[in-house]
């Protein structure tokens, strides 16, 4: 039996599991399967990610939403053609429509790659972060946090594969070498002035794996089958778990990925959250799946707005160029027409 959040509602999944008996393991298998083919959605606890760490990270993260605006927007990701750095607020969109939230996007530490003639437009995704000169020690927390939470997704991948009768490492080599992880500090700065509440708008996640940090306010929202949502209020030392559409894809609907939002806190009240994405090298192409229950899979979902390819690093940079507008329009006006790709 999957545990159940009594104040969530989310299926309640224990990764310590994995280090236990075959009856603990065989639990979890099932928890995980139940959970990534129903809602796409759960609270991951026994992680092993420490209340300290957590805490180094949220101090160092409200320290920059702290800083004057002058420093915050000296790391602007309007400098950076590889979508690095500042995101003021309003300037993201979700849908088409304005998210009102600020953030800081950072990747792992490399330096930039231009993309040659020959080469796939997506290889400007990777490149340096900015830092703030003010505040050196957001840096060292914020890549020990990609480092700690990649171990985690690592495994639980692992371990959902297990869980459906693949092989756990099938996608090894997808990962293998540089992946494109991805890690976010967002604040939620209350709700917007012209009262819209879409603190970011209705979507899915594209890659593999998103683990999510969030404080004690709450605003995130899972769509239901119904097209109804339902509120995921924080759960103290949980990850919020949930799947992103190449797994989708690569199951052909087995796992789901399930659309959600974030509903804007009411009035100045301000919201923190840490999104992780688990996602493999921009070059990897993802192959379908062999496993078991295959002939049971009932289909991915299909949206021809926007279409997914095999190939990663296109579908991550079809996201960047639509989200970020401004940084399309600064770098990259000659890749604008792949954003509608």
């Amino acid at each position: 039996m999957t545990q159940q959040s009594q104040t969530t509602g989310l299926p309640v999944i224990d990764l310590s599991l994995a280090d236990g008996t075959e009856e603990d393991r065989a639990r979890l298998h099932d928890a995980l399967r139940s959970a990534a083919t129903d809602v796409g959605f759960f609270q991951l606890t026994g992680h092993g990610i420490s209340a300290d760490e957590t805490g180094s990270l949220n101090t160092a993260m409200r320290a920059f939403f702290d800083l004057p605006e002058a420093d915050r927007l000296s790391v602007s990701n309007l400098n950076s053609p590889h979508f690095r750095g500042y995101t003021r607020t309003g300037d993201e969109r979700t849908g088409g429509s304005r998210d009102w939230r600020d953030q800081l996007d950072i990747g792992a530490e490399r330096p930039p790659h231009v993309p040659g003639p020959a080469e796939p437009p997506y290889w400007w995704l990777e490149g340096p972060n900015q830092w703030p000169k003010a505040l050196p020690e957001l840096r060292t927390a914020a890549l020990r946090w990609i480092e700690r939470l990649e171990a985690v997704a690592h495994r639980l991948l692992h371990e959902l594969l297990a869980s459906i009768g693949a092989r756990p490492d099938f996608y090894d080599d997808a990962f293998a070498g540089q992946p494109h992880l991805r890690l976010k500090l967002v604040r939620y700065p209350g709700t917007a002035p012209d009262g819209a509440g879409q603190g970011v708008g209705t979507h899915k996640d594209y890659g593999f794996i998103t683990l999510l940090l969030q404080d004690t306010v709450g605003g995130l929202q899972v769509e239901r089958p119904d097209g109804s949502f339902l509120e995921v209020p924080p759960m103290e030392g949980a990850f919020v778990v949930n799947l992103g559409e190449l797994l989708e894809v690569a199951t052909d609907g087995y796992l789901k990925a399930t659309s959600h939002r974030v509903v804007s806190p009411a009035g100045a009240r301000e919201r923190f959250s840490v999104p992780f994405f688990y996602n493999p090298r921009l070059d990897a192409h993802i192959e379908p799946l062999d496993f078991p229950h295959a002939h049971h899979a009932p289909g991915a979902t299909q949206d021809p707005s926007n279409p997914l390819f095999a190939e990663f690093g296109r579908n991550e940079l079809k996201g960047y160029l639509r989200a970020h507008p401004e940084v399309t329009k600064r770098h990259h006006t000659d890749l604008i027409p792949l954003a509608g790709a």
